[in-house]
């Protein structure tokens, strides 16, 4: 019989020992095979940061097709496409270049964009707050920094939010989805758009 490191004679495992060991190990196996198929294929190719666990699986959302997503997490329903580009179903795509406004501009288009029919039948469309829009930054991801199977085509650099910052300025908060961090800008500043509402019920 072996001795340990402390000089305590080593017993060797019983069978069933053995057995439950090797059981506990295994269980581990289908959470790690879980948490790599959650975050499987949700980045642009080759734009993974392996080290960071995705925050926005696509387990999360309830992709619609009609072009919008509901967040389980957050009960937010948003835009698959950003503002300017055009939503294709058959493709499960986002087509066209996305537009970018000033932050004025993009308040008023959100309006403007209900009063004109809004989209998916749906009239109460709006720039989402700062700590919404974070909500669906993805760590595992960069350039861009989005789950891109939600979200296909996003633009990697800034989207503001309906967030002013409270200085007297003139500036507002916006996210850069190419590295997926908060920041100021200018309200003169053009940035992309992405529109949500609040994620009651799909009809």
């Amino acid at each position: 019989m072996a001795a340990n490191v402390r000089g305590i004679p080593a017993r060797d495992l019983t069978v069933g020992e053995h057995k439950e060991k090797t059981m506990k190990r295994l269980a581990v196996f289908p959470l790690l095979l879980l948490a790599i198929t959650a975050q499987a294929g949700i980045c642009e190719k080759g734009h993974e940061i392996t080290t960071i666990q995705a925050n926005t699986p696509t387990v999360d959302f309830e992709p619609h097709a009609d072009g919008t997503a509901t967040h389980a997490p957050t009960g937010l329903m948003w835009m698959r496409c950003s503002l300017g580009q055009s939503w294709d179903d058959k493709a499960t795509a986002c087509v066209g270049p996305a537009s970018i406004l000033p932050w004025q501009d993009a308040l008023k288009q959100a309006v403007d964009f209900n009063n004109d029919g809004g989209f998916a039948g749906h009239t109460d469309w709006r720039l989402p707050e700062l700590a919404e829009l974070v909500t669906i930054v993805e760590g595992h991801c960069w350039d861009s920094a989005i789950n891109t199977v939600v979200f296909p085509a996003t633009p990697a650099h800034s989207f503001w939010s309906s967030s002013p910052y409270d200085d007297g300025f003139g500036i507002a908060w916006g996210t850069h989805f190419g590295y997926g961090r908060v920041h100021t800008g200018f309200k003169h500043y053009a940035y992309s758009v992405r529109l949500v509402r609040a994620g009651h019920e799909h009809k």
